[in-house]
């Protein structure tokens, strides 16, 4: 093999199938778009733990999406190998939030719009997601649901402290009770008039009641 036959190569054509300019101008998008699908992200996590990395790995899904697509477009050949060494990667990480699920698949999918040349679509369709997922995900119920659960001594002060619920809150439901010698525990789900917790110091001090824990509950978590 000659010096000749090195530059003549299809691996130093292939060098070329992409121009620069192509590339940087979609790389600078994808990354304007990642950080767009980042900062939704941030604004609409209502977790329990939030993870930057994640987020960060939404800017990075983006730009390695758009990076991958543009080799697919410019080489059929290439395209079909990349099928093969892709469908071998595995990935374990749990996915703690449904959520994230959509913005995994919609990192990926700006990546695959942006690089195919369709731009308008990538743009226009990545602001009207984030508008969505910004109306709807923090549309918060106007009475947002806590548990409360009350230790008292007998049936009596069982009594007490449902009547003293009907009269604190705007709604109070039985979710679980346990009893023992001595001993009774309630758990309710209560829907609160407004944010003044005071009434859960006024349970606390009612005859046969040794405690009473307000915790907000969101339907996903408890703590």
């Amino acid at each position: 093999m000659t010096f000749s036959d090195i530059f003549q190569s299809n691996f130093l054509e292939n060098v070329t199938s992409v121009s620069i300019l192509d590339m940087v101008l979609a790389l600078i998008l994808s990354f304007g778009i990642g950080i767009f699908i980042f900062l939704v992200y941030k604004k609409t996590f209502s977790g329990v733990m939030y993870s930057s990395s994640f987020g960060v790995t939404l800017i990075a899904l983006t730009m390695i999406t758009t990076l991958v697509i543009l080799a697919v477009t410019s080489n059929v050949v290439l395209s079909l190998g990349m099928v093969g060494a892709l469908s071998i990667v595995r990935f374990r990480t749990a996915i703690k939030e449904p959520l994230d699920i959509a913005f995994l698949f919609w990192a990926i999918a700006a990546g695959i719009v942006l690089a195919a040349g369709m731009i308008p679509l990538a743009v226009i369709g990545s602001v009207v997601i984030g508008v969505v997922l910004l109306i709807f995900v923090n549309k918060k119920s106007y009475e947002n649901p806590y548990i409360m659960v009350i230790n008292c001594n007998g049936h009596d002060a069982e009594v007490k402290v449902k009547e003293f619920l009907e009269h604190q809150v705007s709604r109070a439901v039985v979710k679980s009770k346990s009893a023992s010698k001595g001993n009774i525990e309630l758990n309710y789900e209560i829907r609160m008039k407004d944010e003044n917790t005071d009434f859960v110091t006024k349970l606390s001090e009612l005859e046969g009641v040794h405690s009473a824990v307000l915790v907000s509950y969101n339907g996903d978590y408890l703590g």
